[in-house]
């Protein structure tokens, strides 16, 4: 089964959206399992303190590398073998989450996913606990757990049992360096648009040619930085040329 473990000081977020469609089917029938942690559980004064001000001064609060330490800690106290799945922590200027990544994680045990707050975390947490920090893109969210709902709902749709079709995965946006192909589906002519011929042809070679010629062409278009990468990978001569 895999298994993510969430630290949060809001555990009500979860399992959330995650608890419907697929994701809360594949929950429901023990495909995936999901367990929260109260960060808040694992402070030691009465008011459950998890934040203090930020060392140099600055404005915001800083989450404490010792109330971390322990609600980490907490969850492989019992672990026999050892726990050995990646700690995540979601933050904005972590590596940014591609899918290369999340199917390692599907294809691995689990994830265990620190949600931080506020403006941010003790940097000798992240360095004690060897953090691995996961960021969405260039934004900034109110706190990790939206983006860790993202980056769940990601790789559960990868796990054995979940998606209808194995296929579906092997086509979609990223699986192979492109961005997906248009979709279509009747009726035939929506105001005055009609599905492209070639889908309706029957011919299953002409149908795949023109769908790689569309990912392609939408990837070179909307994502240049994909594209080069494909180009170097896949058609080496259309690489920068280097002149003896």
């Amino acid at each position: 089964m895999w298994r993510a473990s969430i630290l949060t000081i809001f555990p009500d977020m979860f399992p959330g959206p995650l608890g419907l469609s697929l994701a809360g089917k594949a929950l429901a029938s023990g495909i995936w399992s999901l367990d929260t942690h109260d960060i808040r559980d694992a402070a030691t004064d009465k008011h459950h303190t998890v934040d203090d001000t930020p060392a140099g001064g600055g404005p915001g609060m800083v989450m404490k590398a010792d109330v971390l330490a322990r609600a980490l800690d907490s969850l492989a106290l019992d672990m026999v073998p050892p726990d050995e799945r990646p700690r995540l922590l979601m933050s904005a200027r972590g590596r940014p989450l591609t899918q290369a990544r999340v199917t390692a994680l599907a294809n691995g045990p689990g994830a265990v996913i620190l949600c931080g707050r506020f403006e941010g975390i003790d940097e000798r947490l992240i360095a004690a606990r060897q953090l691995e920090e996961v960021s969405l893109g260039d934004f900034v969210l109110g706190g990790g757990e939206p983006a860790a709902l993202a980056l769940l709902d990601a790789c559960i749709r990868l796990l054995p049992g979940v998606m209808g079709k194995e296929a579906s995965a092997a086509e979609e946006s990223f699986a192979d360096g492109l961005l997906e192909y248009p979709q279509y589906t009747r009726p035939t002519v929506f105001e005055g648009a009609p599905i492209p011929e070639v889908l309706t042809s029957g011919d299953h070679a002409k149908v795949a040619q023109w769908r790689r010629a569309e990912a392609e062409r939408l990837t070179q278009e909307r994502r240049p930085d994909l594209w080069a990468a494909y180009l170097a990978r896949t058609k080496p001569e259309n690489g920068p040329k280097t002149r003896g």
